[in-house]
C-alpha cells in the first residue's frame, strides 16, 4: 500500500504562498531585457533576418553566449526572434573569402556556426591556388581578441566616427589651403577597388601622395623585376614543372616573397616512374627549405653572392671572376653545371636583398627558359618601396607632412630607426592609424580608428595578375569599427557604402563572371599573358655582385619564423605555443649560432633535470643598434660566421602580458637589409626555453624514420629498403605483424579509416597543428607548462636530425658498434647533431591502433575501439590514472593537469568570454583530470555521414578529412575509408613505400607513413 504522506519544500509551499505559485509557472524568474538586445520591437517584425543580421538583433556579444554547465552559474541565452532561413542550429555553413593582411594570403572557405565564424579551410575549387598556412589558419582567433581597438579615439579619448570623419575632412580641407602636404601610408593593398580609390583621392587632393610600406620588404626584388618587366610585381614560381631547383639563401617553403610554395615543391618530390626533383639549397641559417633539400650547403651571405656570380658564369658562359673556397665552389660548380643541364626544366631563386643579384636570378632563368618561371601571373602581394618610406620619414621630420593617414602598418614598431618616425609624426597636425588594435602606432596618432578584422570586412583582391577574389564578411561587425575604404569614400564625398562602390566596379575586374559567381567561388580565373622583358645588363650586375664583401666577423640574417611572422599576430595565444619546426621553441625569438661559433663565444645549451633547455644570454650590436640580453640557440646547420634571429617579437601595447614575449629584431633591421654586420658577446644569466624536442621522443625507439635514397629504390626490392620486422614463431622466423595476442574481428563492413602521411611531401610547415587546435577546441598552456612537458597539442611534427651528415651515414655508424661499451658511448655521441645534418619531420599523432595497448590497462574502460577503426575517448569516465600514456609507445596523450577553461592562470582565450566564441561545439571543453588526444576528428566523419545520407547517396572518396588532412596543402595527410577499394587512401595504405610506425610493437594502427626516398 502506497503512502499518503504529504511532502513540502518550504513553509511558504506548505502555506501556498502566491510567490509559489508565480515561480511553478514561470521558466524564467526574471524579465528576459530583450530591449537591450532586439532594439525596436515594431521595426524588428517587418524586417527580414540575413546571417549578417542575426548577430544585430540578438546582439552576439559575450552577455549572450551561453556556456552554462550543470554546476555553474546561470548564463541568459537570447533565441531567434525570426530564424534566418539559412541558419540551421547544429550545421555549420561555408563562406568563401579570401585573405591578405599584407603579408600572408590565401584563398579561404570559413566554418560558421550559428552565426559564428569558427575554423578556417582551404578553398579547393579550381583556380583557388593558396592554401592557409599555420598563421591564417589561427588568425579566426584575432576575430575574437578582447584587446582590439573597439571604439575611435580621437586625442586618446573615445569618440564617434562622425567626430573623425568631420576631423579628416577639416584637415585636409586645411591642408590644401596651406599647401601642405598629405600622404597615405597604407601595406601592399593588391586591391583593384581600393587603388582605384585612392586614385579618386589623389585626384581631389591633388596634394596628397600614397607610400606603401611592407614591413618586411621585398623591395630589391620588386625593383629588378620592374627594370626588367615595367611591373611592380615578383615572379610566381611553379616549383611542380622543375626537376632541379637551385635555392641561393630563398626559403621558399617559408615566408619568401609570400611563400605558399610547398604544393608545387611536393609534387615534385613524391617519387613517381622512379623520378623525383633535385633541390640544391645554399643558406646561411637552417630553414625548412634546406630542411627538404637534398643537398644543403651552409655558407654566409657573402659567400652566396659569390656562388650566384658562379652559376651565373657556368649557365651564361660568362667569366666573372668569384672568391669562393674550394669545398664551396665545388658544390656551386656540381649544381650550377646540372642546372644548365637541366635547361627548362631548372630554376635558380634568392632570397639575397640585393637589386643586382636580382637580375641575376631573372637573367639566368631567361637563359634556361625556365618553364617553373612564369611571369604570366605575376604576384601583386608585395609593391612597398624602400626608397619612399625613406623619404616619407624625412618629409615628416622636415614638417612637410600637414596629415598623414595609416592603415594596415606598424611603423612605430617595425621600422628600425622608429624614433625618426616618432619625432617627425609629432609634426604633423593631423595623423590618423586604422588598425585592429592600439597599437604601437595607433596609440601615439591623434585619430585611432578601429579596423573590422578581415572576416567582417568586405574587399577585392588581384593576388596574381589575371586572377580576381572577393573578401565578404561571415559576420557582423562586433565592435564599432569602420573599414578605410568606407572612411575614404567619406571624404571623397561619394554615396553609399564600400560593399555597394565594391560591387558597382567590380564588373571592370571580372571579365564577364558575375558578381554572384564569383562571391560564391571565392576567386575567379581570368587569364593573362606573359610579360616582355626589357633587356637585361646581366654583366654588370655580375660584376658588382661578385665585389660584396662581409662587413665584419659576423654576419646576422634576419627572418620571419613560420609562427609569427612579420609579428602582426604576436596576440594570438595558438601561434606563441607553435613550436618552431626547426628548433622546436615556442614562446621566443632567439639568436642562432653555430657550434663552432658558439665554443669560441662560450655560448651553451643544456637540457636540465626537469628536462627543460637552458641557454646563454648575449649581447648584439648593429651600427650603434644594441639588443641586449637576446637568448641563445645553438643551431646545427647554422654556417660558421653568420647568425640567426627571428622579427616579429617583443610588441608590448595592446598585447595580454603573457604575449609580452621576445625582443624587437626590427630595432636591427637597418636599411631595410636582412642581412646585417654585427658584434656579439656572451652576456650573464640564464635563458628558460620552452623547447619540446625533448620531450616525448621516439629517438631510439626502433625504424621511427625509414628512408633510402633514389637509386636503391629504383633498382632494388622493397624488402631491402622497407625491411619488415621479423619475430621468432615456434622457432621460425615470420613478420611481426603476423603474430597477433588479441583476435582480430571482421572490418570489413561499413567504413574503416586511415591516414596517411608521406613523409617525402612534408615540410614541417605546421598548418595541421593549428588547424587540429582549432577544430578541437585544444588548450594553450603557456611557456611554464610547456617547459614542463605539459603541452596539449593532439599532433606534433618530430623533427630528426642525422648524427652524421646523412641519415644513412648514421645507419653505417650504427652497424659498426662492437660490443657493449662501444655501444654506449656510441649511441651517446649520435644523440649530438652534426654540423650540417640531414633533417626529417614526421606529424604525429594518435595512432589509433587497432591493436591498442592503451585500452587493455583502463581501469574504466574510459578509451575503447570504434567498428571504423578510431580509438575513442569518453572523457565523462576517464578518472586520470595515466596507465593508457604510460602504455602507449608513441607518447600522443595528454593529460589535464588543470582546468585551462575559465581558469586566470591560463589567461588565454579560454579565459576570455569573447575568446570562447571561437569553440566549436561539435567537441566538448576538457576538465582537469582526464586524459585527451586525437580523435581522428570524429565529429568530422559523422557529419560527412549525416550528409551524404541525407542527400540520399555514398559518401564521395576525398570527402572524408580530419582537420590536419584537409590543411595540409602539400599533399603529405591523406585521410579516407580503406574499405573503399578504389580511394587514395586504400591504394597508398598498398604501397610499397607504406609502413607503420614501430611496426615490430605490434600494435596495427590505423596510421600509416611512407619511406622518404632521397636524392644522392
Amino acid at each position: 500500500m502506497s503512502s499518503n504522506k504529504k511532502y513540502w519544500k518550504s513553509v511558504e509551499e506548505l502555506e501556498n504562498s502566491s510567490i509559489v505559485e508565480a515561480l511553478r509557472n514561470n521558466e524564467f524568474v526574471e524579465e528576459i531585457p530583450t530591449d537591450e538586445f532586439l532594439g525596436n520591437a515594431e521595426a524588428l517584425s517587418t524586417s527580414g533576418t540575413s546571417r549578417r543580421d542575426f548577430l544585430k538583433y540578438v546582439g552576439f556579444s559575450t552577455a549572450a553566449v551561453t556556456l552554462a554547465a550543470c554546476e555553474g552559474p546561470v548564463h541568459k541565452s537570447i533565441p531567434y526572434v525570426l530564424q534566418p532561413e539559412q541558419i540551421i542550429p547544429g550545421v555549420a555553413d561555408y563562406y568563401a573569402t579570401t585573405v591578405f593582411d599584407g603579408f600572408d594570403f590565401a584563398n579561404l572557405l570559413v566554418k560558421t556556426r550559428e552565426g559564428r565564424p569558427i575554423k578556417i579551410e582551404n578553398n579547393t575549387i579550381a583556380g583557388a591556388k593558396f592554401s592557409a598556412n599555420a598563421r591564417i589558419h589561427a588568425s579566426i582567433l584575432g576575430l575574437y581578441d578582447s584587446a582590439r581597438l573597439k571604439e575611435p579615439k580621437v586625442d586618446g579619448q573615445n569618440s564617434s566616427w562622425s567626430a573623425v570623419d568631420l576631423k579628416i575632412k577639416s584637415s585636409l580641407a586645411d591642408a590644401k589651403a596651406k599647401g601642405g602636404q598629405v600622404v597615405l601610408l597604407t601595406n601592399t593593398l593588391a586591391s583593384p577597388s581600393t587603388e582605384k580609390l585612392i586614385g579618386e583621392f589623389i585626384a581631389k587632393n591633388p596634394n596628397a601622395k600614397h607610400v606603401v610600406y611592407d614591413a618586411v620588404s621585398s623591395s630589391e626584388a620588386l625593383d629588378a623585376f620592374e627594370a626588367v618587366y615595367g611591373q611592380r610585381a615578383l615572379v610566381d614560381y611553379d616549383f611542380s614543372k622543375a626537376s632541379l631547383i637551385v635555392s641561393v639563401g630563398a626559403d621558399f617553403l617559408g615566408d619568401w616573397q609570400g611563400g605558399g610554395y610547398d604544393a608545387g615543391y611536393a609534387q615534385g618530390r613524391i617519387p613517381q616512374n622512379g623520378k623525383m626533383s633535385r633541390h640544391f639549397q645554399f643558406e646561411s641559417n637552417m630553414t625548412l627549405s634546406g630542411a627538404a633539400a637534398d643537398k644543403r650547403v651552409p655558407m654566409t651571405v657573402a659567400a652566396q653572392k659569390q656562388a650566384l656570380v658562379q652559376i651565373y658564369n657556368i649557365v651564361v658562359g660568362a667569366s666573372v671572376p668569384v672568391a669562393l673556397e674550394g669545398n664551396f665552389k665545388t658544390e656551386v660548380v656540381k649544381a650550377a653545371q646540372q642546372l644548365k643541364a637541366a635547361g627548362s626544366k631548372g630554376v635558380l631563386v634568392s632570397g639575397i636583398e640585393d637589386k643586382n643579384a636580382q637580375l641575376l636570378v631573372l637573367a639566368i632563368n631567361q637563359v634556361l627558359a625556365s618553364e617553373a618561371f612564369s611571369t604570366a601571373g605575376a604576384r601583386q602581394i608585395r609593391k612597398g618601396s624602400n626608397a619612399a618610406v625613406a623619404q616619407l620619414v624625412k618629409d615628416l621630420n622636415a614638417g612637410s607632412v600637414h596629415t598623414l593617414i595609416m592603415s594596415g602598418v606598424n611603423p612605430v614598431y617595425t621600422l628600425a630607426d622608429s624614433a625618426s618616425f616618432v619625432s617627425g609624426l609629432k609634426k604633423v597636425k593631423t595623423s590618423v592609424a586604422f588598425s585592429l588594435k592600439e597599437d604601437e602606432t595607433a596609440s601615439i596618432v591623434s585619430i585611432a580608428a578601429p579596423a573590422p578584422h578581415y572576416l567582417e570586412s568586405w574587399g577585392d583582391l588581384e593576388l596574381t595578375s589575371g586572377t580576381y577574389s572577393l573578401t565578404q564578411p561571415t559576420i557582423r561587425p562586433i565592435f564599432n569599427t569602420k573599414q578605410f575604404q568606407d572612411v575614404l569614400l567619406s571624404v571623397n564625398g561619394t554615396a553609399g557604402t564600400y560593399y555597394d562602390y565594391l560591387k558597382a566596379n567590380s564588373g571592370a575586374y571580372t571579365a564577364g563572371a558575375s558578381w554572384n559567381k564569383v562571391l560564391h567561388d571565392g576567386v575567379a580565373v581570368l587569364g593573362t599573358s606573359a610579360l616582355s622583358g626589357g633587356a637585361i645588363d646581366a654583366a654588370t650586375a655580375a660584376n658588382a655582385v661578385a665585389k660584396s664583401k662581409s662587413a665584419g666577423d659576423f654576419e646576422l640574417v634576419l627572418y620571419t619564423k613560420t609562427g609569427l611572422g612579420d609579428g602582426q599576430h604576436a596576440n594570438n595565444p595558438w601561434l606563441q605555443e607553435f613550436p618552431d619546426p626547426i628548433t622546436r621553441v615556442s614562446w621566443d625569438n632567439y639568436v642562432t649560432v653555430s657550434n663552432a661559433d658558439a665554443k669560441k663565444l662560450g655560448l651553451t645549451n643544456e637540457i636540465v633535470a626537469n628536462g627543460g633547455l637552458n641557454g646563454s644570454y648575449a649581447t648584439i650590436t648593429v651600427d650603434g643598434a644594441k639588443l641586449e640580453n637576446v637568448p641563445v640557440i645553438v643551431q646545427p646547420g647554422q654556417a660558421v660566421g653568420t647568425l640567426g634571429l627571428a622579427l616579429g617579437y617583443g610588441r608590448k601595447a595592446a598585447l595580454k602580458e603573457e604575449m609580452q614575449v621576445g625582443l624587437n629584431a626590427y630595432a636591427l633591421y637597418k636599411g631595410f637589409n636582412n642581412v646585417q654586420s654585427v658584434s656579439i658577446v656572451k652576456a650573464g644569466g640564464v635563458h628558460e626555453f620552452a623547447c619540446v624536442q625533448g620531450q616525448k621522443t621516439l629517438m631510439g625507439r626502433g625504424d621511427i624514420i625509414k628512408e633510402t635514397t633514389l637509386e636503391i629504390f629504383n633498382t632494388k626490392d622493397a624488402e631491402h629498403w622497407n625491411e619488415k620486422p621479423m619475430v621468432s614463431l615456434d622457432h621460425q622466423e615470420v613478420e611481426a605483424t603476423t603474430v597477433d595476442l588479441w583476435e582480430s574481428f571482421d572490418r570489413t563492413t561499413g567504413h574503416h579509416f586511415n591516414l596517411s602521411i608521406d613523409l617525402n611531401a612534408c615540410t614541417g610547415c605546421g598548418a595541421c597543428v593549428i588547424a587540429c587546435h582549432a577544430e578541437n577546441n585544444v588548450p594553450v598552456v603557456g611557456k611554464a607548462e610547456v617547459r614542463r612537458s605539459r603541452d596539449m597539442h593532439w599532433l606534433r611534427i618530430d623533427r630528426y636530425y642525422s648524427s652524421e651528415s646523412t641519415f644513412e651515414g648514421d645507419n653505417e655508424r650504427k652497424e659498426g658498434i662492437a660490443g657493449l661499451s662501444s655501444s654506449l658511448s656510441t649511441f651517446n655521441e649520435m644523440e649530438k647533431a652534426g654540423d650540417n645534418p640531414q633533417v626529417a619531420f614526421q606529424p604525429v599523432m594518435c595512432q589509433h591502433c587497432n591493436h591498442a595497448p592503451c585500452e587493455t590497462v583502463c581501469p574504466v574502460a574510459a578509451t575503447s575501439h570504434g567498428r571504423e577503426g578510431q580509438n575513442h575517448m569518453a572523457y565523462n569516465r576517464c578518472v586520470g590514472t595515466r596507465y593508457c600514456a604510460n602504455n602507449c609507445p608513441y607518447k600522443v596523450r595528454r593529460f589535464n593537469w588543470f582546468l585551462y577553461n575559465k581558469n586566470s592562470e591560463f589567461d588565454y582565450h579560454m579565459n576570455d568570454d569573447l575568446g570562447r566564441m571561437v569553440l566549436n561545439p561539435d567537441v566538448n571543453v576538457r576538465s582537469r583530470g582526464v586524459m585527451e588526444k586525437c580523435s581522428m576528428c570524429i565529429q568530422m566523419t559523422q557529419a560527412t555521414k549525416l550528409k551524404a545520407k541525407n542527400e540520399g547517396r555514398p559518401v564521395r572518396d576525398g570527402e572524408f578529412q580530419t582537420a590536419c588532412s584537409s590543411a595540409c596543402s602539400s599533399g603529405a595527410m591523406i585521410f579516407g575509408d580503406v574499405n573503399d577499394k578504389e580511394s587514395k587512401v586504400a591504394k597508398l595504405v598498398a604501397d610499397e613505400r607504406s609502413y607503420h610506425l614501430l611496426e615490430h610493437v605490434g600494435t596495427k594502427p590505423n596510421v600509416v607513413y611512407h619511406v622518404k626516398v632521397r636524392n644522392t
